[in-house]
């Protein structure tokens, strides 16, 4: 019963989307895990552009079951508009599922998030400021309301007073904020409710019985692992655990439904908001990587910033993850930049060195990367098919990752069209049982 989990290796925006989406179309569900709509997986498909934020990554192609799992945090409004934005071009929406256990972003976690963001000042976390941290803190308290309670009326009133009560000092800024009042709050997420009604299933079970079909299941991450509330730059993580790990909890099943994890990284790395960032780039070279790539957030649209590839932290994303195939995406944007750097060590204060990712917080805010120098390419690989297709320093350069992470090649992408991807013998094992 193969299994498949596609995580994020760095800090977010790898290109997940994009994966999921190549590889749906053997698969017989996608299974969205953690997280919310601070999520953006773009796919390019025939041209045109789409921009997903709840709805798992396989959505276009007919057939597939897309599962939003008990793990994800989801803004009813942000679902339906969505949902009819994909029906508006076309998009067949009927294998869409929802957890009845997911839980439910308030506008008053909107408001939480936006406040504690403005009270820290210049020490903000950088949020999308989408209430997600706040549903997440309201679910740990079991305060949270859950997708099924939007069916019954009454419970749903009585949960979301239950959940105001204790918010009402810090809510205090907004409270003649019409979105508030709890007759209206009620009546408006009932009717969320009743458009979404007809997705709203067990999603834990959709994926048993496929995984006894023995037919394929990918499990979608979002954010990275560096984000993971855990594992992550804490405090600048997100509010959730993007590692593969969460797939079990996030969607009800146990570890040996996962029987391969693919981590997806940038061949260089961005990452959005604040924290720290060992190998950052300023100046005209992270301009040049920004505009190439177009690196600018899904959700946000905020600017990017911009590094050398870290494999300090990739390799350290391969053991939390328990990596078996490696990822690397926008190779393409690498073309013309001489010489390239990796970081294969990092350097802190006192002349200290580490080789492996430091556990403390306050060497990771202090660290710089060591780089090891590798040779550029002039060609342009946008055409490559076939790993033979690359020039000879673009595959010595993927070999040196690969090599110093420890995990072998899955996919290598070249361009942002669906079509400019290289499988290797690793993607095709990893999915060919499904086939």
């Amino acid at each position: 019963m193969p299994g498949l989990a596609i995580v994020g290796a760095q800090w977010g925006d790898e290109g997940k989307g994009k994966i999921t989406d190549l590889v749906a179309e053997r698969a017989d569900v996608v299974v969205r895990f953690q997280g919310g709509n601070n999520a953006g997986h773009t796919i390019v498909r025939d041209g045109a552009v789409f921009k997903l934020h709840l709805i798992p990554s396989g959505i276009l192609h007919a057939g597939v079951i897309c599962a939003i799992g008990n793990g994800v945090v989801i803004n009813p409004r942000v679902l339906t508009e969505e949902l009819d934005g994909l029906k508006r071009r076309g998009v067949d929406t009927a294998g869409l599922r929802i957890s009845a256990n997911a839980h439910l972003i308030m506008p008053y976690h909107l408001m939480l998030d936006q406040a504690g963001e403005a009270r820290l000042g210049k020490l903000e976390i950088g949020t999308t400021r989408r209430g997600i941290g706040p549903c997440y803190a309201d679910k740990a308290e079991r305060l949270g309301i859950r997708i099924q309670d939007l069916l019954d009326e009454k419970i749903l009133k009585q949960k979301i007073y239950a959940a105001l009560e204790p918010k009402r000092q810090s809510l205090r800024p907004y409270a003649k904020d019409p979105l508030l009042d709890l007759h209206a709050m009620t009546e408006d997420y009932r009717t969320l409710g009743h458009r979404l009604e007809p997705y709203i299933a067990d999603t834990a079970r959709i994926v048993w019985e496929s995984l006894d079909r023995d037919r394929l299941v990918i499990y979608e991450g979002a954010q990275g692992a560096l984000l993971d509330i855990d594992h992550g730059t804490y405090p600048f993580v997100t509010s959730s655990n993007p590692v593969a790990g969460a797939a079990c909890v996030g969607a009800g099943v146990g570890p040996k439904d996962i029987d391969d994890v693919w981590g997806v990284a940038k061949a260089y790395v961005t990452r959005v908001g604040s924290g720290p960032f060992p190998t950052e780039l300023d100046g005209d070279l992270a301009d040049e990587i920004r505009a190439r790539g177009g690196e600018y957030g899904t959700t946000t649209g905020r600017a990017r910033r911009c590094g050398w590839l870290d494999l300090v932290a990739l390799r350290y994303a391969a053991r939390i993850n328990g990596l078996t195939g490696l990822i690397v995406t926008k190779l393409d944007v690498l073309t013309g930049i001489h010489p390239l750097c990796v970081a294969t060590r990092y350097l802190g204060s006192e002349d200290a060195s580490f080789d492996e990712f430091p556990y403390h917080q306050s060497i990771v805010h202090k660290a710089s990367g060591e780089m090891t120098e590798l040779p550029g390419w002039d060609e342009d690989i946008t055409g490559a098919r076939s790993l033979e297709d690359l020039p000879e320093t673009a595959r010595r350069y993927l070999d040196f990752v690969s090599d110093f992470v420890g995990v072998p090649l899955a996919f290598v992408g070249v361009g942002p069209g669906r079509d400019q991807i290289i499988a290797t013998e690793v993607a095709e094992r990893g999915v060919g049982a499904a086939v």
